[in-house]
């Protein structure tokens, strides 16, 4: 998956780099320099002094090269995932892109290159899924009844590293004469088979209350093929607060830590 990364035009970069040096040069000589092009060139010093505000640059070019924190990526992301709703029903290429960026930047600086060893410290527990590439799109999502009879409520996980099992939650409410609320519940069990990596089972799936069952009795399997963790997964980035994963489907998932209260 490429990054797309924003840097600044060549012509820019020369601007502010002649801009510094008129501004350290103390000496006469960096002055008669300048001088000398103000002569020679009156409509490049123009241009010079219309150059974009320096802030803005330099936060570009701090994200693009990577050299800022990862506490600052983070904010980032989540101000990049505001109105995207997990990506679940589609994200424009821009907002891809952007989003791609800061996991793999994040990813970079992960603070526990052996996440499987430490979890216990660090995965065990409750989770809510910020963003996801797995997308129910077209036909998928009106068969599910996903556009207007029913919404997609959070997407919850719960880690259980005693018992080896991970059991994920997703909220659904449906219109009809009131409000109907449910959730599907996806238990799997989990091993551990590398430094980052963990081998997944699904073991059951339920759907509560019996009337959400009814509506989706007839399109299960296509969603329960949506939401089945079977298979692997890496454990690319985790910290007290945020997770991110990647699995054998090449899906990313964003995760950030959750209340069980919330389940």
């Amino acid at each position: 998956m490429a990054a797309t990364v924003l840097v600044p035009p060549a012509h820019c970069h020369h601007r502010a780099t002649a801009a510094t040096t008129s501004r350290r040069g103390g000496g006469g000589g960096a002055i008669s320099h300048c001088a000398l092009s103000h002569a020679r060139r009156r409509r490049g010093s123009r241009a010079v002094r219309a150059a974009a505000p320096p802030e803005q640059s330099s936060v570009s070019l701090a994200g693009a090269s990577g050299h800022g924190s990862a506490g600052d990526a983070k904010a980032a992301l989540r101000q990049a995932l505001e109105g995207v709703d997990r990506g679940i029903f589609g994200t424009t290429s821009a907002q891809r892109s952007e989003v791609h960026r800061l996991v793999e930047l994040l990813e970079a600086r992960n603070p526990t290159p052996e996440p499987t060893a430490e979890l216990r410290e660090k995965v065990d527990g409750c989770w809510k899924l910020i963003y996801s590439t797995i997308s129910i799109l077209g036909k998928k999502r009106t068969k599910l009844g996903l556009r207007d009879f029913i919404s997609l409520g959070d997407f919850l996980q719960i880690i259980d590293v005693k018992e080896e099992k991970a059991v994920n939650v997703i909220k659904f409410s449906a219109r009809a004469l009131k409000i109907l609320s449910g959730k599907l519940t996806v238990e799997a069990s989990y091993s551990v088979t590398s430094k980052t990596r963990v081998d997944i089972k699904l073991e059951s799936s339920t759907i509560t209350p019996e009337q959400l069952m009814n509506i989706f009795q007839k399109n299960y399997d296509m969603l329960l093929a949506i939401f089945n963790p079977e298979g692997w997964l890496e454990i690319t980035y985790v910290d007290e607060t945020l997770r991110i994963g990647r699995d054998d489907k090449e899906n990313i998932f964003v995760l950030e830590r959750a209340h069980p209260s919330e389940v």
